[in-house]
């Protein structure tokens, strides 16, 4: 049963099962606003991409759309020209029973790589989802754009303007193919703020850099990664470059996507560990994002957490391998509160029998300083084990 969401002013949401899963499950998501109204996107930059990414790029272009359609189950990527044609079929299709101009549906999809989208069902089954739209509907266009995840993802704030009041609902997919740059997973964030579409890009950037780009499952980039945001303005409360409201929203959008992004490292195939990769102690924030990265997504230091091993030379050996300058001899480790390594040597088994009761639990931190500097950054991510490969071993049977 699909789960009961917030509304947000201006929007209707549904998610039905068109038959392009093997399962049955819901596989046909689409959300619409009242008009055309301000949208920003960050796509893939994955050297190979979708059709749906190609065409909603070029849509997005006027900086306004009305409506995002969702497919899972197929990811109608390295498809051709028939693949192309697939895609823009059925957008026409959704944009036919909606009554809008194509150019206004934004299409994405998320599944196999290599398959035709069977865009008769999307077309069949158009009139349906149509009719299904409703301003509760955001429980089941969550679940209708789900793939190998575990649970749906959802974040909502809501936020105080000097307009009144305004809400983001933030809903993502995710769990495996999980890596910068950029998004590497569907996500939608929907508002009733009145922002323009620049500012709407500006912010959406900023936001992404904070959250999708410092989290890793797997180091894997997909063809069809987006990140969209819509803002129907239904609220009349504005937000204007360089004010107050815009610092206030920008943040809000952050926490959203940012809270998007643990969950879809939380629910990473097979992962049950998540740690965030602190780094702290180099000449700039660069620097140590590099470390920080290195570390996060090395499948040593992965393995390591997995079989909660508090094995800190993997941590270091992988921040050797950043390509920042630093002296091993400096070097602190902690996992949380507790230090396992200082001034580059470990201190003990008492000190790694503590962190790895840590270790055990679902969620901590992995501090590394490598210095005096004033640069620091963070990563999020995951435990690797046997289920990841269980999970993608299978993934189109």
């Amino acid at each position: 049963m699909a789960e009961r969401f917030p509304e947000v002013p201006g929007f209707r949401f549904a998610g039905l099962a068109a038959g392009i899963k093997k399962t049955g499950l819901p596989d046909l998501g689409l959300a619409v606003a009242e008009r055309p109204i301000p949208c920003a996107a960050v796509f893939t930059t994955n050297m190979v991409q979708a059709a749906p990414v190609k065409v909603a790029r070029e849509r997005l272009s006027s900086g306004y759309a009305q409506a995002a359609l969702v497919n899972s189950g197929n990811a109608n990527a390295c498809t051709g020209a028939p693949g192309m044609a697939a895609t823009l079929s059925s957008s026409a299709a959704i944009a036919a029973a909606l009554g809008i101009d194509v150019a206004l549906v934004l299409p994405s999809s998320t599944g196999v790589i290599g398959q035709l989208l069977p865009a008769e069902k999307i077309v069949a089954a158009a009139p349906a989802l149509v009719d299904k739209l409703a301003v509760h509907g955001a429980g089941d266009f969550a679940q209708a754009i789900m793939t190998t995840d575990k649970s749906q993802k959802t974040a909502y704030r809501k936020l105080a303007l000097a307009g009144g009041e305004v809400v983001l609902l933030g809903v993502a997919k995710g769990a495996g193919m999980i890596h910068p740059r950029m998004a590497t997973t569907l996500a939608f964030v929907f508002t009733d703020a009145k922002v323009a579409p620049a500012l709407l890009r500006g912010a959406l950037g900023q936001a992404t850099e904070r959250s999708f780009n410092v989290a890793t499952v797997d180091g894997e980039t997909s063809t069809n990664d987006m990140v969209l945001v819509m803002a129907s303005g239904v609220s009349g409360a504005h937000v204007n470059e360089g004010s107050r409201e815009a610092a206030q929203f920008e943040q809000a959008l952050a926490e959203v996507l940012r809270e998007l992004a643990e969950q879809i490292v939380a629910d990473g195939e097979g992962a049950n560990h998540v740690a965030e990769v602190q780094v702290s102690g180099t000449d700039s924030d660069a620097a140590a994002r590099s470390i920080a990265q290195r570390v996060a997504t090395s499948l040593l230091v992965k393995t390591a957490m997995h079989g909660k091993d508090a094995n800190w030379g993997r941590i270091l050996s992988a921040a050797g391998m950043a390509g920042v300058a630093f002296d091993p001899d400096v070097v602190s480790i902690a996992i949380d509160e507790v230090t396992i390594v200082r001034g580059g040597l470990g201190l003990g088994a008492s000190a790694e029998a503590e962190a790895q009761k840590i270790m055990a639990g679902p969620r901590y931190s992995i501090r590394v300083s490598v210095g005096q500097g004033e640069g620091k950054a963070s990563y999020l991510t995951c435990d690797i084990g046997h289920s990841y490969i269980d999970v993608n071993a299978g993934y189109r049977s």
